[in-house]
């Protein structure tokens, strides 16, 4: 076998079928170079790679930001998604500008590497989207805002990686050294991120068709996926590849909450009078819509979206269908859309303090994120003094 002997393995199925994988790290030309030396030597029925649909259309059309219909995203309510894969996507990019080589380029290699022999190449990744949103949902309650902040702490460190970490990156994969680090600090994330992961690639690639298979992954996951194949998981696959539902204790506490209030509002005008009840709607309204429009104010948004927040935070904070950021992301998006130019430099704005504030499209984050956290200081501001005088 070519390269070192622990980087590629063949795995013979109970149908006689064999599989080779090949394990790389995701910013080395060793990796590469391997990539296609066993593509070639193998020229195998088919080649899988551990890349979903989207992952792939990262690395083959890296200005694919300027296509970005924002305003749908804003409606179908997907900015937060577009901000995670943003977040992620610039830390790659950190990494390859201090590599000198993009992550991933070796599964891109074994991608137009197969084509240029045509080989039929299958995308055998879980979607991203997916496997983000099941990390999430593992996550207790009390530890999102801890990982968000691991998150956004990974835009803003410019420490340089040593030379030490360097190789270390080099003879791994790196993605798996990231996941491994985040799994230490959260062991709730290993199984989203990691283990349901391998049995996902290991069943796509069996359901590949062809004899002899060539399977690119990171190595990170080669074990994993050794074990997943010659074992049955067929039956996981459903579970695995959906979305868990929100619980529907949170569902009810979304509705019960708004509803209390207003059931309050209306006992206090009930029992205290019209003037009363009218202080209290009024104090609502101040508590929600300042810190709200104040969130729009730090941001530099526009002065429409500053008075939108103002105006929507009262009432999208009595009703769980959509948030007072949604509505001040897409004022500010509708007034300030972003310009080419921002969508090409957005990866690297995002790494600096300034960047968030001059980019009009990190902008556009801002004024979700700012206002929408005005809002929720708001509410419990404002449903205490009314629950207070209630009782």
């Amino acid at each position: 076998m070519d390269g070192n002997h622990s980087d590629v393995h063949e795995v013979c199925l109970p149908d006689g079928r064999a599989i080779i994988l090949v394990g790389t790290a995701h910013i080395s030309r060793a990796s590469r170079d391997l990539v296609r030396r066993v593509i070639e030597r193998e020229l195998p029925d088919r080649v899988c790679v551990e890349l979903d649909g989207r992952r792939h259309d990262a690395l083959t059309q890296p200005q694919r930001w300027e296509n970005l219909n924002l305003r749908e995203l804003i409606r179908s309510k997907q900015l937060s998604t577009l901000l995670v894969n943003l977040v992620l996507a610039s830390y790659q990019k950190k990494l390859g500008d201090q590599l000198g080589m993009m992550p991933g380029a070796e599964l891109l290699e074994a991608v137009e590497t197969a084509r240029g022999h045509d080989i039929p190449v299958a995308l055998c990744d879980r979607d991203i989207r997916v496997t983000l949103r099941r990390a999430w949902h593992a996550v207790p309650f009390w530890k999102k805002s801890y990982l968000l902040s691991l998150l956004m702490a990974s835009l803003f460190d410019r420490e340089e990686i040593s030379e030490e970490k360097l190789a270390q990156l080099r003879q791994s994969d790196a993605l798996s050294e990231l996941m491994a680090e985040v799994g230490r600090a959260m062991p709730e994330l290993q199984r989203a991120l990691i283990a349901e992961r391998d049995i996902y690639l290991a069943e796509r690639i069996k359901q590949a068709a062809g004899r002899r298979i060539v399977a690119v992954v990171g190595a990170g996951h080669v074990a994993g996926i050794r074990r997943a194949l010659l074992g049955d998981h067929a039956g996981e696959m459903e579970e695995i590849d959906r979305i868990p539902p929100a619980s529907g204790w949170w569902k009810a506490a979304g509705w019960l909450i708004p509803l209390a209030i207003i059931a309050s509002l209306a006992w206090i005008g009930y029992d205290k009078g019209g003037a009363v009840a009218g202080s209290n709607v009024l104090f609502w309204i101040l508590a929600n819509g300042v810190p709200s429009a104040l969130g729009a104010i730090l941001a530099l948004a526009h002065p429409l979206t500053v008075a939108g927040a103002f105006a929507a935070a009262p009432v999208t904070s009595l009703t769980p269908v959509i948030g007072a950021g949604y509505v001040t992301a897409f004022i500010q998006a509708m007034l300030r859309p972003p310009l080419v130019a921002e969508f090409h430099n957005v990866l690297d704005d995002m790494g600096t303090l300034g960047g968030w504030w001059r980019n009009r499209l990190l902008k556009v984050f801002l004024a979700f994120l700012l206002p929408g956290v005005g809002s929720m200081i708001g509410t419990w501001v404002g449903g205490y003094e009314i629950f207070r005088n209630v009782f």
